[in-house]
Formats: structure tokens, sequence, C-alpha cells
């Protein structure tokens, strides 16, 4: 039988209603939860129980927020401050995301002793920054991170130039780690005194951080922006010599098949090395060795060194053609390169050729004979 028309209004509407009450069920906000102080207060004096200056009890929080990082931010001011600190030193209970756990205790050890009014300096910090670093880092431009504090009070101790500390503490300088701090504040006080833009900055930090974990005795002392950027070109275009080279090497490494290792196979002949029996040379704690090059990094850093072009001979080395030896000399734990060698495959030394493709000196012609004789290599007829 037909539904009438006011049925049909009837169930139309009851639908309509049901969609209604389904949309706002869907859309409601859940019931927001009450701000959790007890928790900000536990998480807050977690580790400083004994140094309060006020009861937790006594907190009478007007805060509306809910944000559990506010609160213990709000908590710790209550527990321990007797006077304001900056952002720098709050911004550890804002968010602690990313540090271990030693660095978190540092940084609230830090801030707990600079709001009680003590010394900062004498309790915490003297082991990284002066009494005058500390004073800037208690008095900062404006709302640093913790890291940029540190930064821009060591740039103020070199510079009065605001702006220049500022560039300083936003590079990437603030970004390296502490326990190189040694180096990155000679970094600093180079850059207030050789002022560059940010980007500049960023660009031979970069280069810098490379350098200085090659040679961790590599020093900015004495050097100019123009020679700095002139390195840097040589790093960039030693960076495109070294991925041409990987690239021929893996495609090598495809045809052939096999585990890709990251080098090329090289010659079977083993490194070698040999202590001068003297008791002068022992006494310097001197040592010579033949090492094979088989990295593109290697190769490369090798030409770079010796100013010559054995990163050239790189395709040679990948097809075995010819490996690539490098003779050096260690003194109290400083390493000299003296010579670079090729081999072909034949094991017959082709080339010997020093800093500048020089010849090589009657000594060490001496330590590459003993180093040809131990290992079967035939010398040029030269020598």
């Amino acid at each position: 039988m037909a539904r009438s028309l006011i049925k049909r209004r009837q169930e139309a509407e009851r639908e309509r209603l049901e969609a209604y009450q389904a949309t706002l069920r869907r859309i409601q906000r859940a019931e927001r939860p009450a701000p959790d102080f007890q928790r900000a207060l536990n998480e807050a004096k977690r580790g400083f129980a004994g140094i309060l200056v006020r009861e937790p009890d006594a907190w009478r929080p007007k805060l509306k927020t809910r944000d559990p990082a506010r609160l213990r931010l709000a908590a710790a001011r209550h527990l321990f401050a007797l006077y304001r600190a900056p952002h720098a030193l709050e911004e550890i209970w804002l968010d602690a995301s990313g540090l271990d756990p030693d660095e978190i205790e540092l940084r609230k050890r830090w801030y707990v002793v600079a709001v009680r009014g003590r010394s900062l300096w004498k309790e915490e910090a003297k082991e990284w920054l002066s009494r005058k670093e500390v004073h800037w880092l208690l008095n900062p431009p404006g709302a640093l991170g913790f890291d940029e504090a540190i930064w821009q009070s060591i740039a103020r101790s070199y510079t009065e130039d605001a702006g220049a500390a500022l560039r300083i503490a936003r590079s990437k300088v603030a970004r390296t780690p502490r326990r190189e701090m040694v180096f990155w504040r000679e970094v600093a006080r180079f850059f207030c005194v050789n002022q560059t833009t940010l980007e500049a900055m960023d660009d031979l930090c970069d280069y810098l951080a490379a350098r200085h974990e090659r040679e961790p005795g590599y020093s900015v002392k004495g050097r100019t922006l123009a020679s700095l950027r002139r390195q840097m070109r040589e790093w960039h275009r030693d960076l495109e010599m070294v991925a041409r080279i990987e690239a021929a090497r893996r495609r090598a490494f495809r045809e052939k098949g096999g585990q890709d290792t990251g080098r090329w196979a090289g010659s079977p002949l083993d490194d070698w090395s040999w202590t001068p029996a003297a008791k002068e040379a022992r006494m310097r704690g001197e040592q010579f060795s033949v090492m094979q090059l088989v990295t593109a990094d290697e190769l490369v850093a090798e030409g770079r060194a010796m100013h010559h072009c054995v990163s050239s001979y790189a395709q040679k080395c990948i097809s075995g053609q010819a490996s690539i030896w490098s003779l050096r000399r260690g003194v109290a734990g400083q390493i000299k390169r003296l010579l670079t060698i090729e081999v072909d495959r034949a094991n017959r030394a082709v080339q010997v050729r020093g800093l500048g493709n020089r010849s090589a000196t009657p000594e060490e012609r001496q330590v590459v004979g003993r180093w040809a004789q131990q290992r079967g290599v035939k010398l040029p007829g030269y020598w």
C-alpha cells in the first residue's frame, strides 16, 4: 500500500534529524582533561628535591593551559626561581627532544643554579665559558636557544659588534659538538674578525667541519676569508672528483658483480711498515709505511696533499691495470706523506714521485728499496 504524503514527510524529517545528530557526535570535541599540576611538579623536582626554594604544596597556579611543557616550566619557576632566567635556560623545561640524559641533566642544573642566584660560572659553566661569557649568556639580546646563547656569549667575548655575534650564534657554528669547542671557538673568533654573511659562514662551516675531521690539527689561525674560500672551492672540486670516481667504480662493480665493499680490488700485495733500528729513530718514534690507496677519497686526498695528478689514475686502478701506493713517515704521532708510487700489473714501480712531482731523495730511495725487496716489487731502471 502506498504511503501517504504525511508519512513520507515524517520519515524524511526523522532521517534528517538522525543525520544531524550523527554529524554532531562526529565533530563534537571530547571533554578536555583538567591541567595536571601534580605531574608538572613531580617532573620539575625530579633529581632536585633537596634544593627547593618553595614547597610544592604552596603552588597556587592560575593557569588555563593544559600544555604539559608550559605547566612544567611554571612548576620549575615555583620550585626553584628566586630570579628570572633567559629563555635559553628555561627552554629545557619546554622541550628536551633529541637530547641525551646527561645533556638534559646539565641544562636543568644550569637553570636551577642561575635562578637561585648562585654563581653559574663557579658551580657549572667554568669548564666551557669564562666569567664574561657567562654574563652574556645570562643577558642575551633576544630569545635564543641554549646552544645559540652559548655561542653568542663566546662571540661577544671577541667582539663588541652584537650583530656579528648573533650571526655566529645562528650559524652552523652553534650546531657543532661541544667536545670540539676548542676548534670552533677559534672559528668563532675568526668570523668575529673576518665578518661575512650567515650563508657564507654556513658554507665555510661545512668545509671546516670536513677538514677538521680529516685533520684534527687543522687551524684557521693566520688565514683569511679569501684563503678559506679558495680551500673550500678546492674541497668542492675534490668532492666532485670523488663522486665521478665512485660512479666509475660502481659501474665497473655492476659489470663484474659480487659484493660491493666501497673500494676497488687493487693489488694483492699487503701494506708494509718499517721501524728504523737506529737509537735516535726509536727515540723519535719514527716509522715508515707504504699503504695502497683503494678508494676515491684516498686517491683524491693524496693528489691534493702531494700537488700532483694521481687522481687521474683512478680508471687504471678500477680496471686493475695499476695500483697506487703512498709512502709515509710517522714521527711522534705526526704523519707526513713522502712519495706516491704507481705499480703496474707485473708488480713494477713505473712512477715514484714526491710533492709537486719531485724526485725521491736518497733517504726515501733507501726506504722504497726496502719495501720493494720485501714485497717483490721491481723498481725503475733509473733507480
